[in-house]
């Protein structure tokens, strides 16, 4: 089979597969690798090369470095600290909200700086008597700017840097993102301000995500718990709720308020069945009862893991919400060595990661278990499994073809209209196909227009960054619209009402901005 119509083959097939999200994304990926193999376009080495990529091993070790602030507390201390300073005016807690998540996004990713505010928002939002659904998609949103504030804001950002300096550019420094990042979360904050208020619906879901001091403080009301809130969670101790499963092992004990569990670990601070409270030293559990336990954060996790009892909600994302808890002076430590080594380009990225990752297990800031769940397993997959359909678009010619394509219909109008034609290609496809996968199948177009034009790769690798981080119009996006999908009481079609204006933005940027600063 001729190599040039079975890389277009696999691509469509591929943007098929994304756009029924009825094949999970890394059998996309992985699928893509050996059909890359098996039409013999690519021999075997190269077919799997994305997966030993020092891209690749840069991303899995930023989701480690991120998810470490998350767990100690520091993402929780940041918003809570800087929230509580907004009052309950829409105007300012829009802007608190959007910048926060921005510069958050800039350190840990777009889907983990929404996860983290996500609880915190709508509580916010809630005791302003605000409309969660007026807060929680210019949350997202933000965070898709704030991508590109730095190198480390999206995997964009990296595999286009990195692109740039293997095709006769250069790599693009830790904060030159911010160039146009500063622009583009300026012009989000400006859109939602002024358009927000008419293009977000006023919707409360019925299912919203808990807030650790207003849970433990029910939790407190419902167990007749006479202890004051805030000791009851603190950065070593915390409580939980759980159940008595059937076939338990406590079934048929005596308990009291009071009286630490067979462990010895836990404290039981009240038990209830139904809404009625257990009191008394002659209470004997039975299947269904519920119990409010008090201990270390590690031992409640250990032992609310097993089949004698069912936890009400995760011990481990509740301890994210207690603000500066165990470990954070490490994490925060270890993040701005990062940082600095990242910025100064004293070593490749690829190894300054992996140094914070490692030190990070090291000091015993993360375990090793949780440095290995914090991975998003999905997106490393995608990504290494789409850098061989990037290396074939290259070795095979396929790119210098679309690219002769593209510029048969605009060549003759320059290099903006060129590059406008790549980005609004990039929007268009980047809102049913993953930003990551979309920048992968575009990037190697961008390169040989650019080469075919005789011009410098920078201004359309950051273009296509920009135009990458542009995923407004539908929930399925990014992750982080999906996120606030269901708290928000969103439906499909609220998206691309507020997701309009904004792309138009980015377009723009990418378009008018980006050939100024980096010049064809």
């Amino acid at each position: 089979m001729d190599p040039v119509v079975a890389t277009l083959g696999i691509l469509a097939l591929a943007v098929v597969a994304f756009v029924s999200n009825r094949v999970p994304l890394g059998v996309v990926a992985i699928g893509v690798s050996l059909a890359l193999y098996f039409t013999g376009v690519l021999a075997l080495p190269e077919a799997l090369a994305g997966f030993g990529d020092p891209t690749v091993i840069f991303i899995a070790s930023l989701f480690i470095v991120s998810d470490s602030l998350d767990a100690t507390g520091v993402t929780a201390w940041a918003g809570q600290k800087v929230i509580a300073h907004a009052g309950t005016r829409r105007s300012l807690l829009l802007i608190v909200v959007c910048l926060l998540v921005a510069v958050l996004t800039a350190l840990i990713s777009v889907n983990g700086a929404v996860a983290a505010l996500l609880p915190l928002v709508v509580v916010v939002a809630t005791r302003a008597r605000i409309a969660p659904s007026q807060l929680l998609l210019p949350l997202a949103f933000a965070a898709h700017a704030g991508s590109m504030l730095a190198l480390t804001g999206t995997p964009v950002n990296i595999i286009v840097s990195d692109l740039a300096s293997e095709n006769g550019g250069r790599a693009f420094g830790f904060f030159e993102f911010g160039l146009v990042g500063i622009p583009l979360v300026m012009g989000v904050v400006v859109i939602m301000l002024l358009f927000g208020t008419k293009l977000l619906p006023h919707r409360t879901a019925a299912a919203m995500p808990p807030d650790l001091r207003l849970l433990a403080s029910a939790l407190r009301s419902q167990y007749g718990v006479t202890t004051d809130t805030d000791s009851l969670l603190a950065a070593g101790r915390g409580i939980t709720e759980v159940v008595v499963p059937p076939r338990s092992a406590l079934i048929g004990l005596h308990v009291f308020a009071g009286m630490t569990t067979p462990s010895g670990d836990l404290v039981i601070l009240g038990a209830r069945r139904g809404e009625d409270h257990l009191d008394g030293a002659d209470v004997t559990l039975r299947a269904g009862d519920a119990l409010l336990l008090q201990g270390a954060w590690d031992d409640l996790a250990r032992h609310t893991g097993g089949r004698d009892v069912l936890a009400v909600d995760a011990t481990d994302e509740l301890r994210r919400g207690v603000p500066l808890g165990r470990g954070w002076v490490r994490a925060v430590v270890i993040l701005v060595a990062m940082v600095a080594l990242l910025a100064t380009g004293v070593v490749p990225a690829a190894v300054a990661a992996l140094l914070a990752a490692a030190a990070l297990v090291v000091t015993r800031t993360v375990t090793a278990t949780q440095a290995y769940r914090s991975v998003s397993w999905t997106t490393v997959v995608l990504i290494a499994g789409m850098i061989p359909l990037s290396t074939a678009f290259t070795t095979t010619g396929t790119a210098d073809i679309v690219a002769d394509w593209l510029l048969g219909f605009v060549g003759g109008f320059g290099p903006h209209v060129a590059l406008l034609t790549i980005c609004l290609l990039t929007i268009l496809l980047g809102q049913m196909v993953s930003n990551t996968a979309t920048v992968l199948i575009v990037a190697p177009i961008a390169v040989s227009v650019a080469a075919s034009l005789g011009t410098s790769v920078q201004p359309f690798m950051m273009a296509l960054a920009v135009a990458g981080a542009a995923s407004f119009l539908t929930p399925v996006a990014t992750p982080a619209n999906l996120m606030v999908m269901e708290p928000g009481g969103y439906r499909f079609g609220d998206y691309w009402k507020l997701g309009l204006p904004l792309a138009a933005l980015f377009l723009v940027v990418a378009t008018g901005l980006v050939p100024v600063i980096w010049p064809f």
